[in-house]
């Protein structure tokens, strides 16, 4: 991948971040690492699956070494694969796998965003859907030490899903358009 492609990629889902998953409070947690500059934007260039859930080992590993006031979540972008939402969905059971067999049960955990996300029993069409559209395919890898941090202190955590659906459901077309450029 090109350098200046590998830039705009970067550029695209940073300003996914700091429009709708901060900008529209998706995340109530993501704005004070993103403001101290402790999210990763990593972008996989590999066209192998394989490949792929290496780099991802790697960046759990890098998770790792590095102290949480330095780097506190990473976002694997995979601008080369998975345009089928349903080969995203399960090549995340391998993340999990590869999660488990390297014992970090407990210790880390994946979100899963994607251009085509759709949720269990929604419609592509349904707006809770945009919760988790990204303009490309992302593993979000999350430290659980600190999501149980932020979750102890935050107002009814279990409500979150419920206001981003009704968040995302009032937003006019035009706001969709404005937000979710890389929507087909």
């Amino acid at each position: 991948m090109q350098n200046t492609k590998k830039q705009q990629v970067h550029q695209q889902v940073q300003q996914w971040l700091d429009n709708v998953v901060i900008g529209l409070n998706l995340c109530p947690f993501a704005a004070k690492p993103n403001r101290n500059q402790q999210i990763q934007i990593f972008i996989s260039e590999v066209q192998s699956e394989d490949i792929l859930l290496e780099e991802i080992y790697q960046q759990l590993k890098q998770l790792d070494r590095t102290p949480v006031d330095e780097l506190e979540t990473t976002l694997v972008v995979t601008p080369a694969l998975f345009d089928d939402f349903a080969d995203y969905n399960q090549y995340l059971d391998l993340i999990d796998a590869l999660i488990f067999q390297m014992g970090y049960q407990g210790i880390y955990q994946v979100a899963s965003f994607h251009p085509d996300y759709c949720f269990y029993g929604t419609q592509p069409e349904d707006a809770e859907n945009l919760t988790n559209r990204s303009p490309y395919p992302i593993f979000h890898l999350i430290r659980e030490e600190s999501m149980e941090k932020v979750l102890k202190h935050y107002p009814d955590p279990e409500g979150i899903p419920d206001r981003n659906i009704e968040r995302v459901e009032g937003l006019s077309p035009e706001e969709i358009k404005k937000l979710f450029p890389f929507l087909k």
